[in-house]
């Protein structure tokens, strides 16, 4: 079954999971974290994107944002495609880092928030790397320390965390510090990973809603049945979004990284290197502008199903040369 397009709409809360390829690790020592938290904390004070709860692990990492001016895609590109370049130098590797596809979560935020900026903080303790709450309370890669007030990290939406528990900063604090103590012993959530009303609910509770309710349901959404319909009926507004590079702009860019010229793709050769660009716009223009494919093959002469092989390739290509996804900025560096 093909993979759904991600719901990246602008003001949608969205838990997202990146994981290393072949769950290895993407954090070797404490400079890779570094690195990693100042390149998030740039990020979301350049895009005005809101980040609730973040937590890095050896081999993967959360975080809970809620973009407002650009598209989660964009953000994430910039944010992995920057790490991994970084990562890949100073470690002396080539290569995929992270696995081909991140998790993104659309979460209905007043039911949700508080669960999920919860259940993030606690991943260290879960996973071993604090061994109680004192502990996690200063644990420097988790945005539950910055809540606390133990760790800064700009661009962290903590007032908007904390003003959900009280209106004097210290009452909010020590009632949030409860709060996530009293989550400690509650374990794995599977049910915030997504799924909608079969998996908030569970399947018992599946059993007693009704046939229409029932059908409410995406594995892409956390939240209940009328969260999802309602999010059924807005998912068109994406195609409204307008891409940041134009398609003959991307065609041009292409061609110049390929040494050739834009009318080149157009042609159909079958040279190596024109085959290979081709498929780049193809990847880049599909799956990251979110052009229509019916649009990028009439650019290039591609029928439905060329295209779609252009698309794949495309992918494996842009994987082995990160450095090409900098072609989709538009006037600053990722």
């Amino acid at each position: 079954m093909p993979r759904q397009a991600r719901l990246d709409l602008p003001g949608l809360l969205q838990h997202v999971i990146v994981r290393g390829i072949e769950r290895r690790r993407i954090f070797f020592d404490d400079e890779d974290r570094e690195d990693f938290v100042g390149r998030l904390s740039r990020l979301l004070v350049a895009t005005k994107t809101q980040c609730f709860a973040w937590a890095l692990l050896p081999n993967h990492f959360h975080l809970l944002l809620r973009p407002t001016e650009i598209p989660l895609a964009s953000f994430m590109r910039r944010l992995l495609t920057g790490y991994a370049v970084t990562f890949n130098r100073r470690h002396k590797r080539s290569g995929h880092l992270f696995q081909n596809r991140y998790k993104s979560i659309v979460c209905d935020e007043e039911e949700y928030l508080l669960a999920l900026v919860r259940y993030i903080g606690l991943n260290p303790l879960r996973a071993r790397l604090a061994s109680n709450l004192d502990e996690l309370d200063r644990y420097p890669w988790c945005g539950h320390a910055v809540i606390l007030g133990n760790r800064e990290l700009p661009g962290q939406s903590v007032d908007e965390v904390l003003g959900r528990f009280g209106t004097k900063v210290k009452e909010a604090t020590t009632r949030y510090r409860d709060f996530v103590a009293a989550g400690a012993a509650e374990g794995r959530r599977d049910e915030l990973v997504g799924g909608g009303l079969r998996r908030s609910g569970g399947e018992k509770a599946l059993r007693r809603r009704d046939a229409e309710e029932r059908q409410a349901y995406d594995e892409r959404i956390l939240g209940g049945g009328e969260f999802v319909e309602t999010l059924w009926r807005e998912e068109s507004l994406r195609d409204r979004l307008p891409p940041r590079v134009g398609l003959e702009e991307l065609l041009g860019r292409v061609a110049g990284a390929y040494g050739t010229e834009a009318e080149a793709l157009r042609r159909r050769r079958r040279l190596a290197h024109l085959c290979e660009a081709r498929a780049v716009v193809c990847y880049l223009a599909v799956r990251q502008l979110r052009y229509k494919g019916g649009d990028v093959g009439r650019a290039l002469h591609l029928g439905r199903a060329g295209l779609s092989g252009a698309v794949r390739r495309g992918e494996d290509l842009v994987r082995a040369r990160p450095e090409l996804m900098a072609l989709l900025e538009v006037g600053d560096e990722p």
